[in-house]
């Protein structure tokens, strides 16, 4: 009878999921997808500048345990590209260099300071929270190794975004380098919709344009009049 050795090593498995939800209510939902599809829109053009939302992030091989799903992230010199998961020694070991976290009525004081001392730990460069039911706002950068609180945040930019906060006493908004709002994506939808529209207006209006000067153009030969002659 042959008996088989256990294996030295057991291979370690890496879960897409933490089972645990996405958000815990609409307004959540909306602002982890307006952040993340805005900064989607921002580097699309950009091959090496990947985003996500909700992706659980493992910064140590071997270690499942050791892991963080932020509501969105960006990683600069990491290709766009559908993930199960953000396995930092298959990517150069690379780390997320930019965190969003919306807070929702469930999470803790003691769950965020564990994601901050994680972010801190290794080695995100800027970390941004929001409170949307509170509307607060509140972001860290690293500075000589570690994450600091910046203060004060209203019209800050992101150093490695180029986005700028501003904080209002109902809301927060969000702009683009070019000074455009963050808009939800039924927003942009809109708007394009709105554009469209107006595109095929101009158009009808320069087509009706063209048809009433060749009408005009018949009167005058029908006249003897050359309308090339004007």
């Amino acid at each position: 009878m042959v008996q088989l050795q256990p294996s030295s090593q057991s291979e370690v498995i890496y879960p897409d999921c933490d089972g645990q939800p996405m958000s815990d209510n609409t307004k959540q939902f909306r602002w982890i997808v307006t952040i993340k599809e805005n900064l989607e829109w921002l580097f699309a053009n950009d091959p090496n500048v990947f985003i996500a939302g909700d992706l659980l992030w493992y910064p140590v091989e071997g270690d499942n345990k050791t892991r963080v799903a932020p509501d969105a992230m960006v990683v600069f010199g990491r290709a766009k590209g559908d993930r199960g998961s953000y396995k930092q020694w298959k990517e150069d070991n690379i780390a997320p260099q930019v965190v969003f976290e919306i807070l929702s009525p469930g999470n803790t004081a003691a769950e965020m300071n564990r994601k901050l001392l994680f972010y801190d730990r290794f080695g995100v460069e800027e970390y941004y929270l929001y409170d949307p039911d509170g509307n607060q706002l509140s972001g860290w950068v690293r500075n000589e190794g570690f994450l600091e609180l910046i203060n004060p945040i209203n019209g800050w930019v992101s150093p490695r975004l180029g986005i700028r906060f501003e904080p209002s006493e109902t809301d927060l908004q969000i702009y683009h380098p070019n000074g455009r709002s963050f808009l939800t994506p039924t927003e942009t939808s809109q708007r394009a919709e709105q554009a469209e529209q107006r595109a095929e207006q101009a158009e009808q209006r320069a087509e009706q344009a063209e048809q009433k000067a060749v009408r005009l153009a018949e009167r005058l030969r029908a006249m003897g009049i050359d309308p090339d002659s004007l």
